[in-house]
């Protein structure tokens, strides 16, 4: 947990300018090189809300989008903004802005080295990855009711609960559509490598959503994911949060062990059992 105050350049809320006019062409150029890369990827893969999201937000423009601009589109349709940040930030503050509808995104970008390898999210990550869905309204409404929940989460030293809700969720999730599962999570669409795993790939397992399953469930940030938790739909992610009294749920989960990532347990709902082959010297790309 980050716990340092926010740094000289930034607001009490650790956000700063994004300094759009800093970007350079080579900046500029490798971010459409990297969505061209994968919206021709995702087309039939990403839930549509994704896809329509990009078209909402205008993110098909050539360059890095300019916060402020894509804020004023997205403001429109959900209420929601986007706000740069210098990096990773404080739990206390990630929740916050959640819980009043603004997104915190990196303002800068990987290397053309980095460009299938980031250990830390970047701006690409961050704005196509994320933002997108947040022009949906049942999932903006989810983002704030997980920053809503985050907050009152501080009270119970359950952090690393909810985290795990986020990870299985927001950043890689599945969800049905039309009898197919398709890519949502923002871990998955951002990363060339991973949006074809997590729906092709024989290796990982992949369960129903059961929010006491999921936060038993530990995960890993240094490769492709062992498991992935696919929901019915957003509105299920939705009412499953703003209904569940979490108190009672942090109090039972404490004195239950946490499942290992590549164990399945007798009440999972099993959709395709992997065989847990894949190779661990690969390495997934957080986008």
């Amino acid at each position: 947990m980050i716990t340092a105050a926010p740094p000289e350049h930034a607001a009490a809320d650790w956000t700063i300018d994004q300094r759009w006019a800093d970007y350079t062409p080579a900046d500029h150029a490798l971010w459409d090189r990297l969505y061209a890369r994968q919206t021709k990827q995702l087309a039939d893969r990403a839930h549509p809300a994704f896809l329509n999201g990009l078209a909402t937000l205008d993110l098909s423009k050539p360059g890095i989008p300019d916060f402020e601009e894509m804020s004023d589109r997205l403001e429109a349709v959900t209420g929601w903004r986007v706000v740069a940040v210098p990096g990773l930030v404080p739990d206390a503050v990630f929740y916050q802005h959640l819980a009043e509808r603004r997104f915190v995104a990196g303002n800068f970008i990987r290397s053309a080295s980095q460009i299938d390898y980031l250990e830390a999210p970047d701006v690409f990550h961050d704005v196509f990855g994320h933002v997108p869905l947040l022009s949906d309204p049942v999932f903006a409404d989810y983002m704030q009711a997980y920053g809503q929940g985050g907050l009152r989460s501080l009270k119970f030293d359950a952090l690393t609960r909810l985290s795990r809700l986020y990870w299985y969720t927001v950043e890689f999730g599945l969800v049905r559509h039309d009898g197919d599962l398709k890519l949502y999570g923002a871990g998955i669409v951002s990363s060339h490598g991973e949006s074809v795993f997590a729906l092709d790939d024989a290796s990982p397992h992949r369960i129903g959503f059961d929010l006491g399953r999921v936060m038993r469930t530990p995960y890993k940030i240094d490769d492709y994911q062992a498991l992935y938790v696919v929901i019915d739909s957003f509105e299920q992610l939705l009412r499953t949060t703003l209904d569940t009294d979490f108190a009672p749920l942090y109090a039972a989960l404490a004195t239950q062990p946490d499942i290992a990532i590549t164990d399945l347990q007798p009440g999972d709902t099993v959709i395709n059992r992997g065989t847990q082959r894949h190779d661990k010297t690969v390495v997934a790309s957080v986008g």
